[in-house]
């Protein structure tokens, strides 16, 4: 078996460079670029210093047209990079849905006139497919499209969708009934009801969210642009009014220049928050991106927001904490039997049972005492285990072998004539029980001679990723249909904060509500149509791909790998946007304080020269000052844009703690570095200047 997520695509590529570098230049487009208004308002600003720079060439500007110049290629570049970042973030999601595309083909259907095996069918070609028209797979041939096995059982190929080479099982009437168009039957037929029309399929979407065409801004990225626009028109007002100020000044001063053109527009792009709004749709692409290479679809980027405010997680028990089958640990004898005598008799009766839970008796058995043996005798009788009994084994070699609930055991040996039952017996049971695990009784003939301790393993370095999210805030709260006993002795090896046992579909949806009135945003994983609903309610809605379609349908994440355990992965994909956003944001606006003290007393120097005194940086000229701004306002972009991709490292810690630190580095260095910055570019640009 072989499985593999979408690798990292690397943003040098030479594949996506080039498309990009082009895509950059048509999102100029004030038609295209009005919808981020920041940088809709620093291309204006761009093309007014192109206007000053033609000016300066014609002599009706005093400014040096090399300086005019020169502000104007760098604010331009500053659009351009903001346009390439976004490109970039694009490309890569281009990428991947460009090989996705390559998985789909021209397939012919088999379109039944009646859903039975043995009807008469029509062949189609699978868009011409509807939804509820029923279509006839067979060994060999692809599934047409997005449906529902309503009739037979197959074994399913799916690794053009989700990568994993391993055939699955697909059937009719179960939580594995969906399958998706694109894969392949391997063996059997199936009859498949159709659930999505031509456009509208799982790949469909899969691709057009992938490659950003259907990416719909996010509330948190909304109101975040919300604050760059008033912090822009802020500064906006501001650079308005220095002009009316300065030529006031010069007459009252009697001496320098009014602030010119040029220099009010540099001023402005260098103070509005040009870095985070130029990274900020980057930073939610990329993020679905980095969702994409777990092999996990977000059907929408609310959903991946969502995950990184979630407070409460729901987990089933089965398949998430614990491996998903019990395995059997112990063989505990009563009523003086030895441990050899029960694994023997527990070996016996578990020979035929192809369950999980006998194969690993016999594994036990086998490991434990060197048992050998391979096969029953020719003779035996396999009992098998019914819902009535309670109870499987084997008759042979003129004994009857059984294991099963202590009550359907001690029964059925009474009715082969047992006067007494171990008086350790309901110990031992209880014991087990209490402990979380199932006890089967094993018993030979008419005598007990023990019981196999069943448990439920929970999975390695669980514990650890619950202590993460507790470490983030984060409650757990495990689900399972086990009666309370259990579900308690279970939470408690997991260490998970709280449990819900014995849960019915309403009892989910009930918790879900329950949590939500009380402010909290909830998250929960499920495969089956009982979960439709609950997962309809859940903030953070994950559905297994091997799920069925009602689960897919109400959901709004989906895991290609079907591995409920991905739930922990979104929700740290999820806090590392909002982190990266934050954090961006943070920097972003530290990078004024620098600015301040660079272009403000360079621009007002000649009318107050005392203003030289906030020249801490010794910037060689007022206009090597206010360019060297411009430039490094422009350059940082680029920088960070590795960053925006990548996003900024998630650290499981609370929520005032992760504050504090990303404040120290983000907000202290954003301040310090444009200083180094400036002073270096000045420096360059003193050399030729």
């Amino acid at each position: 078996m072989s499985k593999h997520a979408p690798e990292p695509i690397s943003m040098f590529d030479a594949r996506i460079m080039g498309p990009a570098l082009l895509d950059s230049f048509k999102k100029l487009d004030p038609r295209i670029l009005w919808r981020n208004p920041v940088m809709f308002c620093v291309e204006i600003a761009s093309a007014i210093t192109l206007v000053t720079f033609g000016m300066s060439l014609t002599g009706a500007n005093r400014e040096p047209a090399w300086f005019t110049g020169t502000v104007s290629v760098w604010l331009w570049l500053t659009v351009i990079f903001a346009t390439f970042a976004e490109a970039l973030a694009e490309g890569r999601g281009k990428a991947r849905a460009a090989s996705l595309r390559k998985t789909r083909t021209d397939v012919t259907a088999k379109r039944l006139n009646k859903p039975k095996f043995g009807s008469d069918y029509t062949l189609v070609g699978a868009n011409q497919l509807r939804k509820d028209d029923y279509i006839l797979v067979e060994a060999g041939e692809l599934i047409a499209g997005d449906g529902d096995v309503i009739a037979g059982a197959a074994l399913v190929n799916e690794a053009a969708v989700t990568g994993e080479s391993a055939p699955v099982v697909r059937e009719s009437g179960g939580d594995r009934s969906a399958v998706t168009g694109g894969t392949t039957v391997i063996a059997n037929a199936i009859i498949v009801r159709i659930t999505a029309n031509p456009g509208e399929t799982f790949l469909d979407r899969m691709i057009s969210l992938i490659e950003g065409a259907k990416r719909r801004k996010t509330p948190n990225e909304i109101a975040l642009e919300v604050l760059l626009i008033a912090l822009t028109l802020v500064f906006l007002l501001v650079c308005a009014n220095i002009s009316p100020l300065s030529i006031y000044s010069v007459k009252a001063a009697g001496q320098g220049t009014p602030v010119s053109l040029t220099i009010l527009v540099a001023l402005f792009v260098c103070l509005a928050p040009t870095t985070i709004a130029a990274l900020l749709p980057a930073i939610g692409i990329a993020g679905m991106d980095r969702l994409f290479q777990k092999n996990v679809i977000a059907l929408s980027g609310r959903a991946i927001e969502a995950a990184g405010d979630v407070n409460v997680l729901l987990l089933d028990k089965t398949g998430t904490i614990t491996l998903g089958n019990r395995e059997a640990v112990a063989f505990v004898p009563v009523g003086g039997h030895s441990e050899q005598e029960l694994a023997e008799a527990a070996l016996m009766a578990s020979l035929t049972d192809e369950t999980p839970e006998g194969r690993s008796v016999v594994v036990l058995a086998k490991q434990q005492y060197g048992m050998k043996q391979e096969s029953l005798l020719p003779d035996a009788e396999t009992i098998a285990f019914s819902a009535d009994t309670r109870l499987s084994g084997v008759n042979a070699g003129g004994k009857q072998y059984r294991k099963g609930a202590a009550d359907s055991t001690v029964a059925f040996v009474k009715t082969l004539g047992a006067k007494t039952i171990p008086s350790n017996l309901e110990d031992v049971v209880d014991k087990i029980a209490r402990a979380g695990a199932t006890p089967l009784v094993v018993s030979c003939d008419a005598e007990i001679l023990g019981v196999i301790n069943l448990k439920d393993i929970v999975k390695g370095g669980i514990q650890e990723r619950f202590q993460q999210l507790r470490s983030m805030g984060i409650k757990t709260i495990m689900i399972t249909g086990d009666n309370p006993l259990t579900a308690a002795a279970i939470a408690a090896e997991a260490q998970v904060d709280d449990f819900l046992a014995q849960a019915k579909p309403e009892d989910k949806l009930r918790l879900i509500r329950e949590n939500q009135e009380a402010g909290y945003m909830v998250a929960m994983t499920g495969d089956g149509t009982n979960d439709a609903p609950a997962l309809a309610q859940a903030d953070v809605a994950v559905a297994m791909n091997t799920g069925t379609q009602p689960a897919r349908e109400a959901a709004n994440i989906i895991d290609l790998d079907s591995n409920p355990t991905k739930l922990l992965d979104i929700v740290e994909v999820g806090k590392q946007i909002l982190m990266t956003r934050g954090n961006l944001t943070t920097f972003s606006i530290s990078n004024d304080v620098a600015k301040y003290f660079a272009i403000i007393p360079a621009m007002l120097l000649s009318i107050y020269p005392q203003l030289g005194l906030l020249n801490i940086m010794h910037l060689a000229t007022p206009l090597s000052a206010i360019l060297s701004a411009v430039i490094f306002n422009a350059v940082i972009i680029p920088l960070l844009v590795p960053l925006a991709l990548k996003g900024t490292k998630f650290r499981p810690m609370p929520a005032e703690k992760l504050l504090i630190h990303n404040l120290l580095i983000y907000g202290v260095g954003g301040i310090i570095a444009p200083f180094v910055g400036i002073k270096a570019i000045d420096m360059v640009v003193g050399m030729f200047v």
